[in-house]
């Protein structure tokens, strides 16, 4: 369809929460070819509705590697039913350009959602995969949660903004997770 403008950190949409979709209308099917067009056109390995200024459930990943060839994949009204294990790993988000940080997210994950065509599905992403950690990097842009919530360092990911002129950590949106960290 067309690529859109992704939604820069600061911008107040990226923390809103998103609405559920009741039907997987062409309306729909429009939002997740756009999401795809936008996505590829930035290099991405996901993008999530609210990224884009819509505030719908829906997200698109495409997180084939050489090692793990996938299809690509289209979430709507996604829920993570199960999660286990903590791994660490360095994130970014077409949200933050050029802007990386270690973060912290569960090693594995299984979500249920619905794909483009209304049928729902059941997906278990283990190890740290990159699907994993994509799964759940998406699923919080739809509760207005960003991943330097999720950041090892505050500190070290404020100097990461700062050097591409992003603003810095909101210190009340940071995630206590010491629970996930114990689990390192």
């Amino acid at each position: 369809m067309s690529i859109k403008r992704v939604l820069h950190y600061g911008e107040p949409s990226l923390r809103e929460k998103s609405k559920e979709v009741h039907k997987v209308s062409k309306k729909i099917s429009d939002l997740v070819r756009d999401l795809f067009d936008t996505m590829y056109a930035q290099n991405g390995v996901g993008l999530a509705a609210p990224q884009i200024g819509v505030n719908l459930r829906v997200f698109v990943i495409d997180a084939s590697t050489k090692e793990e060839p996938l299809e690509p994949m289209v979430f709507i009204n996604p829920k993570i039913i199960k999660k286990s294990g903590a791994v660490v790993s360095q994130e970014g988000c077409l949200s933050f350009p050029e802007a990386y940080t270690d973060v912290v997210r569960y090693k594995d994950v299984m979500v249920k959602a619905t794909n483009e065509h209304g049928k729902p599905f059941v997906i278990e992403a283990k190890g740290g995969t990159l699907l994993a950690r994509a799964i759940q990097h998406e699923n919080d842009h739809l509760d207005g949660i960003l991943f330097i919530d999720h950041c090892m360092n505050r500190f070290e990911a404020d100097e990461v903004l700062k050097k591409y002129n992003l603003p810095a950590i909101e210190p009340d949106k940071l995630l206590d997770e010491e629970e996930l960290k114990s689990q390192l």
